[in-house]
């Protein structure tokens, strides 16, 4: 399929596998040797159920689970768009990644439009079909305008609960996985600490380094500049706060 390909999701149902902070992905990507240890995309349903429309997205909301059970934050809703070859997409669970080609493939006896996007950092493909892309939560990169508030939120003052870290640490990892700048804006606001204040510990900063790590990765594309850059932006935007 040539660069001028694109396509238009649709809203299905899709089982989205989250890799906790830290942990590497075990499975192999397609077309790499097996040493390389490269994994590659969730299995992928033939079929999907359709849905009814639903009204215009809203901002998602922490959504606590039972009690001692894990948190979830609703992944950033993503309305329907057209990804073509060579646009940076962000995928909720990996950040920032390439759509190297959308092409049509048979599995499992179906022929299914997937979308192939790259991920150089991690040495991952990833292939998401087209008709589970919005639900899946993939999405184009946030607006000028969106990273701005993102910003603003850096500029708040923290909001640490007075809960267990393993409570909270759970909450900050749903948050940096459900693609939402915003969201893991306020992970970096609440772990950030500057000259004078006591220092991060251990998990704190494994988790810190991880959401500032996706906002870099995801204004260096903005910027077009490498993530080195845009995460040394942030770091001397935080000095002034």
């Amino acid at each position: 399929m040539t660069a001028s390909t694109s396509v238009t999701t649709e809203q299905r149902d899709e089982d989205v596998v989250t890799p906790a902070i830290g942990q590497e992905p075990v499975r192999k990507a397609d077309g790499l040797p097996e040493a390389a240890e490269t994994p590659v995309m969730e299995p992928v349903e033939a079929e999907a159920k359709a849905v009814e429309p639903e009204a215009a997205p809203r901002p998602p909301e922490r959504r606590p689970g039972p009690p001692g059970g894990p948190i979830t934050i609703p992944r950033m809703p993503s309305k329907a768009e057209t990804f073509r070859e060579g646009d940076y997409v962000v995928y909720p669970t990996h950040g920032v990644g390439k759509v190297e080609r959308i092409v049509t493939e048979e599995i499992a006896g179906h022929r299914l439009e997937l979308i192939h996007i790259t991920f150089e950092e991690n040495r991952m493909t990833l292939r998401v079909p087209v008709a589970k892309a919005r639900t899946a939560g993939l999405r184009k990169l946030a607006s000028r305008k969106m990273f701005d508030e993102a910003l603003a939120v850096l500029k708040g003052k923290a909001r640490i609960k007075r809960t267990m870290w393993s409570r909270r640490a759970q909450e900050y990892e749903a948050k940096i996985n459900s693609g939402d700048p915003l969201a893991i804006a306020e992970v970096v606001r609440d772990l950030h600490r500057n000259a004078g204040q006591p220092d991060q510990s251990f998990s704190e900063r494994q988790i810190y380094e991880a959401a500032m790590d996706r906002l870099a990765a995801e204004l260096g594309a903005l910027d077009q500049t490498d993530k080195t850059t845009a995460a040394q932006k942030l770091v001397d935007f935080l000095k002034t706060v």
